[in-house]
């Protein structure tokens, strides 16, 4: 059965019509809220994603699990599973450690906006993006790479998708690169808007398949005499004047365990806990938010996860460069703004958070712990946590 529902904001309105599942409801997955960006007004702000609202492990981990099985079985090998930075790195990262199971040489490889030091694979373009620009990079590791370019299966993952133009540009620029034997592309979303659209393979050779956890179609009205917008700029893709410290291969390079920095990080807990005389057992039954910081949100998340078996009441969400405007019938309610830990000198947010309201705060970095914002120094629940190699 097709609902609809409309949605009023300032510059103009949102009228959705959307397919329902048994899994998902559309309030279970989605709220709503207007960016600070000419290019499009709305912004749909995921209940299960940790990015703008804080979600428990659990909920993230299901909606993962979830998207994941709709994937087939049998498809050709090999496989990459790429993900759309920033908001979607963790959501990919999730659905490749559950395709594993299926799929064990699976390859990830994330999209990044961070600069690293490694040879590029590939640019492309996210055209209603607050940063469009993304780069892909190569692995340093010969066989793998190999892997890579003779890809029959790519899995791109992201949390919404509507024309496919992003999906275009991916594929585009990636057979340009030299990835020219793929059979199959998948584009795995929540949330699918290009539901009655007659475009059903958006390639002329490739086969073309949408998997989702909600389908429906969008359409935008334009308020008339509605306020300007100025978007600050968020765009860059250049390093930054912090180093990023060793985090292990989440998937900024290809690579089939993700996982292979949450020593580091757990270290750096560890040694956070020791300076405050605490133990992980100090964290029973305590209300515990730990924050990703932008494209650093997958070992922050496996963090989360093992501190909930320590029975604490643990939710996630992320620091991110993506400017909301703050509504309080919205999404986002709240917003607290600092200058970003890369050392990039721009403005970065983190939306529906309090600090006080937590027992304890863990903010996740991948630079020293000196490159944060001295605004969170002012709290004495806020732990910042940098990896940490093992001594």
């Amino acid at each position: 059965m097709t609902e609809q529902k409309i949605i009023s904001l300032s510059r103009g309105e949102l009228t959705l019509r959307y397919q329902t599942t048994a899994d998902y409801q559309l309030d279970d997955l989605l709220g709503f809220a207007e960016r600070i960006n000419p290019k499009r007004a709305f912004l749909f702000v995921s209940k299960v994603l940790g990015r703008h609202i804080p979600v428990s492990p659990d909920k993230m981990r299901q909606a993962f699990t979830q998207l994941a099985t709709l994937i087939p079985d049998d498809l050709p090998e090999p496989i990459v599973v790429i993900g759309m930075a920033e908001t979607a790195v963790g959501l990919s990262a999730g659905v490749h450690q559950v395709l594993q199971a299926r799929y064990p040489q699976a390859i990830l490889l994330n999209s990044t906006r961070h600069a690293q030091a490694a040879e590029l694979l590939a640019t492309f373009s996210e055209d209603h993006s607050h940063a469009s620009v993304h780069l892909i990079y190569q692995s340093d590791d010969s066989a793998l790479q190999s892997n890579v370019e003779n890809a029959k299966t790519l899995i791109m993952v992201d949390d919404e998708a509507s024309t496919g133009n992003t999906c275009q540009n991916v594929v585009n620029a990636l057979r340009q690169a030299g990835m020219s034997k793929l059979e199959q592309v998948h584009l795995a979303t929540l949330v699918d808007w290009s539901l009655g659209k007659t475009d059903s393979n958006i390639f002329n050779d490739i086969a073309f398949f949408r998997h989702h956890l909600l389908a429906g179609d969008w359409t935008w009205t334009d308020r008339i005499n509605a306020p300007a917008v100025t978007m600050p700029n968020v765009s860059t893709t250049e390093a930054g004047s912090q180093p990023l410290l060793p985090t292990g291969n989440w998937g900024r390079q290809p690579t089939r365990d993700s996982t292979s920095g949450l020593d580091f990080l757990l270290q750096g807990l560890q040694h956070m806990l020791r300076q405050r005389q605490l133990t992980l057992a100090s964290f029973a039954h305590q209300k515990i938010l730990v924050l990703g910081s932008n494209e650093f949100v997958w070992l922050p998340l496996l963090l989360a996860e093992s501190l909930a078996q320590h029975q604490a009441d643990v939710k996630f969400s992320a620091l991110t460069r993506s400017p909301i405007a703050i509504h309080a019938d919205s999404a986002v309610t709240s917003v607290i703004k600092f200058f970003d830990h890369y050392g990039l000198g721009m403005t970065n947010f983190v939306y529906n958070v309090t600090p006080d309201a937590w027992d304890w705060v863990l903010l996740c970095v991948e630079t020293p712990q000196d490159s944060v914002d001295e605004f969170w120094q002012r709290f004495d629940n806020v732990m910042v946590i940098s990896p940490r190699p093992k001594i």
